[in-house]
């Protein structure tokens, strides 16, 4: 039997629980999950066939997954890597922060058996009940700092991803959080701005929800996403995360300028320099 252990049954932990096993990869799925009443729904689910403490899951599985907010992730690591040390097994994590979780894992005398892995996919929901199959289908995963790492354990780690249908990308770890401050990390943090400007406007104007389009929709979509992931990736990734904000304000101040001034020409180009972002999304 291949044992798969996944701490943390929520969107990606229980959507990795789904697939797994459904696409023949593992033969059990031992959950982890402090949350009982999380417990409880994932194994009613069945998204696990059982649910063990860390020590138990950590003893007994071929494949340990942490899916759980970084801050977590970074405290259970060296745990994790105790319990794998002397064998074959191996340790990844799904964090979205990765420079400090291969900082965590240096120096230990398992390094070799945890690949840093982040599967670009997600949804703003969170639980159990927010898992899902098909979820990784053609998204991008990155593993990172893989010179680390035995080459038996990125072939197996890459034979995981496969199995969720992804494709596989190779980076450094500090390389992996400057990027994903870029596309993904801003996005949450304007998504939430957005979110804070539009409710402190309807304490004024009871009505403002009810013009909401798709547009919006779909632009604030992201701040319905649970606090407890992001507060610590936006803590972890803080120096990528400011330079991008920086940026991020010295855009919106110029079309602050233009709008305040009239100024046609400039907004259009703007707009039309913003549009070349067609070249790369479709």
């Amino acid at each position: 039997m291949r044992s798969v252990a996944i701490v943390g049954l929520g969107l990606i932990g229980g959507s990795m629980a789904v697939d797994l096993r459904r696409r023949g990869f593992a033969d059990e799925i031992i959950g982890v999950e402090n949350d009982q009443l999380n417990a409880e729904a994932a194994l009613k689910m069945g998204l696990a066939d059982r649910i063990a403490s860390a020590e138990e899951a950590f003893a007994q599985a071929d494949i340990i997954v942490l899916a759980v907010p970084v801050d977590a992730a970074a405290k259970l690591l060296p745990q994790a890597l105790d319990a794998v040390a002397g064998s074959e097994r191996i340790v990844i994590d799904v964090c979205s922060v990765k420079e400090m979780m291969c900082r965590v894992a240096a120096g230990h005398r398992a390094r070799a058996n945890y690949v840093a892995t982040h599967p670009m996919a997600g949804t703003e929901y969170s639980g159990p009940w927010a898992a899902m199959p098909g979820l990784f289908d053609g998204r991008a995963c990155i593993f990172c700092d893989v010179e680390e790492s035995s080459r038996k354990a990125v072939s197996r780690i890459e034979e995981l991803y496969a199995a969720l249908n992804m494709r596989v990308t190779y980076m450094r770890s500090d390389a992996h959080d400057m990027h994903v401050a870029y596309v993904s990390h801003i996005s949450h943090v304007t998504s939430f701005a957005l979110a804070l400007t539009v409710l402190d406007k309807e304490k004024d104007e009871k009505h403002i929800f009810d013009l909401a389009s798709g547009g919006f929709s779909s632009t604030v979509r992201l701040a319905k996403s649970n606090a407890d992931m992001w507060v610590p990736i936006l803590q972890q990734n803080r120096d990528n995360v400011l330079r991008v904000i920086d940026t991020y304000i010295e855009k919106m101040q110029d079309f602050r300028s233009a709008i305040d001034t009239l100024d046609g020409d400039e907004i259009r180009g703007l707009i039309e320099d913003a549009n070349k972002i067609k070249r790369i999304i479709r």
